[in-house]
């Protein structure tokens, strides 16, 4: 389904949740006291501001007796087979963002990797699956970086651990690209990148990966992923706290400029042992 085909069909959802909600004599508060959400939340649903989660939409279902009709529109919207289904909500959100701000332990992150970054990372991570099956998934992730490419694409800034330079994905010469890559968008001023070197010792958020939000009409949320799982964070005190930590981070990263210098560093060893320098 097409981006904007997604949006029209998520605008419906909304109207449906308003129009079923009027007819049963509800405020939007009432609704979200039962589903676990504020009547605010129920609102930006109905504008299409923000999407429920597929348990939120269960329980709607539930408040409204709407025999399923939420749940199964939430399935089907969030069915995009680019992405793993514990994502497709959180990569929905990406695409609204006006600030994106991430920390990855180990990885590139996806908005910044190159097409052969991302096949060797879905290889490793499938390594019985298809051509067909990678190059789907390639091809989602791929897309999903042409937001930084837009005229009113989202502030992005992002901080990398030591571990995302160091393991070598794809090969040298795939490495060299890649980290090349991250340079050539920063000096171009599209995005700002900091590195968490090995030296900085224990950090905040040691357990994991987290990506923070902002939006213009709609408060911000937090997404973090493990093995086969993802949670998207929209509690205003958790999502506080977890930026807090991530600014802790930032804090103890090198600048963005100290950074670029070490990035450009391991790209230029990662040459020297693929032999193309």
């Amino acid at each position: 389904m097409a981006n904007g085909s997604r949006q029209a069909a998520w605008e419906f959802f909304g109207t449906e949740l308003k129009r079923r909600r009027e007819d049963a004599g509800l405020t939007q508060a009432e609704p979200g006291l039962r589903v676990f959400v504020s009547g605010g939340y129920i609102g930006q649903f109905e504008q299409a501001i923000r999407k429920p989660q597929l348990d939120v939409a269960q329980r709607i279902d539930g408040v409204l007796r709407s025999d399923g009709i939420f749940e199964r529109l939430c399935r089907k919207l969030i069915d995009d087979p680019r992405y793993a289904e514990y994502f497709a909500r959180a990569a929905e959100l990406e695409s609204l963002a006006t600030e994106i701000h991430e920390f990855a332990p180990a990885l590139v992150p996806g908005l910044l990797q190159t097409k052969d970054y991302a096949w060797a990372i879905t290889v490793a991570m499938n390594p019985f699956a298809t051509d067909e099956y990678i190059q789907e998934k390639v091809s989602g992730r791929l897309d999903r970086a042409r937001i930084l490419k837009d005229a009113a694409r989202p502030l992005y800034w992002v901080v990398l651990h030591e571990n995302a330079l160091r393991i070598p994905v794809g090969g040298p010469a795939g490495m060299a690209e890649q980290l090349e890559h991250i340079v050539r968008l920063a000096r171009e001023r599209t995005m700002v990148v900091q590195v968490l070197p090995y030296s900085a010792g224990p950090y905040a958020l040691m357990n994991g990966m987290v990506v923070h939000m902002e939006f213009d009409d709609a408060p911000p949320t937090a997404y973090t992923e493990a093995v086969y799982s993802g949670n998207l964070l929209d509690d205003p005190a958790v999502v506080k706290r977890s930026r807090a930590a991530y600014d802790q981070i930032r804090a103890a990263a090198l600048s963005p400029e100290a950074s670029l210098t070490l990035i450009e560093s391991a790209a230029e060893d990662y040459r020297r042992c693929a032999g193309t320098t």
